[in-house]
């Protein structure tokens, strides 16, 4: 047996595996030695743009779209650079747009965990309301027939700049870029559509695909709709330090990042395993089941059909508590059921992308879970519960046999696995 440290929650989770297991994880890459200079030097010598500075007049209104909670976005870094880069415009005149999409509103203790207390005691922080269309602007019709709603302060601002992460995404191709956007800001009209069946059961809807995927392309569509004058994207490794900095041109920076990404992240296999271990990369992106699909759906690429996915993922935050995710889990009573009910055009409800992405993978696979969550929680969403991934392992050698093909991904979605063709 050998020993393997799994990303859950803020600590970890050691367990051991049998010694012929594969482990399949990133390129390494090391945290930027100077983070600040090098986010500095991107903004004065951006990608497809004029330096930052140099674009924004003292007497604009400037808005900074963040991700929210649920992202590892180093806000609390990035946020005071940008106001120190632009220290020629008053504090008044910024606001933080919390990208929420659908998510629940971030708590002031949140923020301030998210932004730093002085952001958020100086500086005028929202989150992105998509229920409301009070503080939505509406901007027509996208061309995959999307009715596009937008955040109306975000709107409102002479200079607009979006932040984010890039790593690969389970149905957009690569996080980061638009989706800071949509749906980070959007209103909830426009993130169902969004995420509507066809697009989300597109084949080009995966990972690392950026070309025809439908997803990627009305993200863009609607993203540029809304005039965004500068992006700053990162990169992170497993510990969350900064590995390269990607700023300009909305879309020419944000492919530059995705094209970094690719080359770090993706890993190609010989061939599928039939036992493969995950997480969902630890804190802050395994707060609660919903999320953890994602980690799912990276390991989903490599394990056989009729295999068994692991999922480690702490869960600390639920099911969540919030949104429709358990509410669809529980309209039917097999995964097959929920993917046959999702893909009537006549079901529309928020949450049901990640539902289906889910049913997608439950359909071919079975899943295990281990987390904090009790055990009918687990199997109200129709996962297998685990307590001890050790003892889970050594049951499915006895099913699959003592050679079976086990693969174990550390880090969970910040690698990408698929079967060289």
């Amino acid at each position: 047996m050998k020993k393997v440290k799994l990303a859950y929650g803020k600590q970890g989770l050691e367990i051991n595996i049998p010694d012929h297991a594969d482990i399949i994880e990133p390129i390494e890459l090391h945290g930027l030695k100077d983070e600040k200079a090098k986010v500095l030097d991107a903004f004065r010598n951006p990608i497809g743009t004029k330096p930052l500075k140099e674009m924004v007049k003292s007497t604009d209104t400037v808005s900074i779209v963040i991700s929210d909670m649920t992202r590892p976005l180093p806000s609390h870094k990035l946020v005071p650079w940008i106001i120190e880069e632009l220290s020629h415009v008053p504090k008044e005149n910024f606001v933080v747009v919390n990208g929420t999409g659908s998510h629940r509103d971030n708590t002031r203790e949140e923020l301030i965990q998210m932004l730093g207390e002085e952001v958020v005691n100086t500086i005028r922080v929202i989150n992105n309301n998509a229920f409301d269309k009070e503080t939505q602007t509406y901007l027509g019709t996208s061309s995959y027939g999307a009715e596009v709603y937008l955040n109306k302060e975000y709107m409102e601002t002479d200079f607009k700049i979006i932040t984010g992460f890039i790593e690969p995404h389970f149905f957009a191709g690569f996080s980061g870029g638009p989706k800071g956007i949509m749906p980070g800001i959007a209103g909830i009209d426009t993130i169902l559509h969004f995420h509507n069946a066809q697009m989300i059961g597109n084949p080009k809807s995966t990972w690392g695909v950026i070309e025809n995927n439908p997803v990627q392309g009305e993200a863009t569509e609607i993203a540029l709709l809304s005039k965004p004058d500068f992006l700053l994207n990162v990169t992170l490794n497993g510990e969350k330090e900064i590995t390269n900095v990607f700023a300009g041109d909305l879309i020419e920076a944000h492919r530059n990042g995705c094209k970094f990404v690719l080359e770090n992240a993706m890993v190609a296999v010989e061939e599928a395993y039939d036992i493969v271990i995950t997480t969902n990369s630890g804190y802050p992106l395994d707060q609660n089941l919903y999320q953890a699909v994602k980690g799912m759906s990276a390991a989903h690429k490599i394990v056989k059909k009729g295999g068994t996915i692991i999922a480690a993922s702490e869960c600390s935050d639920g099911l969540p508590n919030h949104g429709n995710y358990a509410t669809i889990l529980q309209m039917r009573k097999t995964p097959q059921e929920i993917l046959d009910m999702i893909n009537d055009p006549s079901f529309s409800m928020f949450d049901q992308w990640q539902v289906q992405k889910q049913a997608m993978i439950q359909t071919e696979a079975d899943v295990y879970v281990y987390s904090t969550l009790k055990q009918t929680d687990v199997e109200m969403a129709m996962f297998k519960y685990t307590d001890n991934i050790e003892k889970t392992v050594e049951e499915l050698l006895e099913k699959y046999g003592k050679d079976a093909k086990i693969a174990v991904m550390p880090l969970g979605p910040l690698t990408i696995p698929y079967v060289k063709e």
